[in-house]
């Protein structure tokens, strides 16, 4: 297969598998992509119309509230539909160690669990291809892959908030229509809530989950980062 690398020259004809769900949330992408460029995205896709792409980010601009020096940090890797399988995965994890070596990084690093949760790597995957825990806040784990004896990167989450309260950014292009419709739900039925959409690096290294694209939490526990229907918001707040 073909690999594209996203390039500001590139980025506004290029077909973003991920970011076909609508017009607004395809928009906030490409313009949260557009930023990071800047700040050392590294974007490779295949030449397809399909998932197949790996994203990351060094570690000091990544929008997660990660700590570590010197490493690239995997903000999305997917591969699925009929080309999963077929050795893609392996391909664009091979070229991105290759390019984070290129740049001297000390290591590449992805959020996932121990069990395989949506919208993460797949921690299966990471350890056959010599990832190692690195640290923990459940159910999340920090996998990384050292190239040196750089120290491994860690979790650094904040105060988990009271109430009802979600988190999102523009990374993903789904929660462009689905975190402002939990809040729109929610104030319907005079339930309170707190939409907080993270628009600066700042603001996502304070972030209390590990996974800053959407988190939504309750009384200070964390719930989910699955992106939640208008059916499954309705079915959470129990109306």
């Amino acid at each position: 297969m073909n690999y594209i690398q996203l390039t500001k020259e590139n980025i506004d004809k290029e077909y973003l598998c991920c970011a076909t769900s609508n017009k607004l949330g395809t928009a906030a992408k490409r313009a949260w992509l557009k930023q990071q460029l800047d700040q050392g995205l590294y974007f490779l896709k295949g030449d397809v119309s399909g998932k197949v792409f790996i994203e990351a980010m060094p570690v000091e601009k990544a929008w997660l509230p990660i700590i570590g020096n010197n490493y690239m940090i995997i903000d999305c890797f997917w591969v699925s539909g009929k080309y999963q399988g077929c050795g893609f995965g392996k391909e664009l994890l091979a070229k991105l160690i290759d390019q984070a070596k290129a740049e001297g990084k000390s290591g590449l690093a992805a959020i996932t669990s121990a069990k395989k949760m949506p919208f993460l790597s797949d921690p299966v995957f990471l350890k056959a291809n010599g990832f190692v825990l690195a640290d923990s806040w459940a159910p999340f784990e920090l996998a990384a892959l050292p190239f040196d004896d750089q120290p491994l990167p860690a979790f650094n989450c904040s105060k988990a908030p009271e109430g009802l309260c979600l988190y999102y950014t523009a990374q993903c292009p789904f929660t462009a229509q689905y975190a402002p419709l939990f809040k729109k739900i929610a104030d319907e039925n005079n339930i309170p809530m707190t939409l907080i959409h993270i628009d600066t690096l700042e603001k996502a290294k304070a972030c209390p989950s590990p996974v800053t694209t959407y988190a939504l939490f309750k009384d200070g526990c964390f719930v989910t980062n699955e992106i939640y229907s208008e059916k499954k918001i309705k079915s959470f707040l129990g109306i």
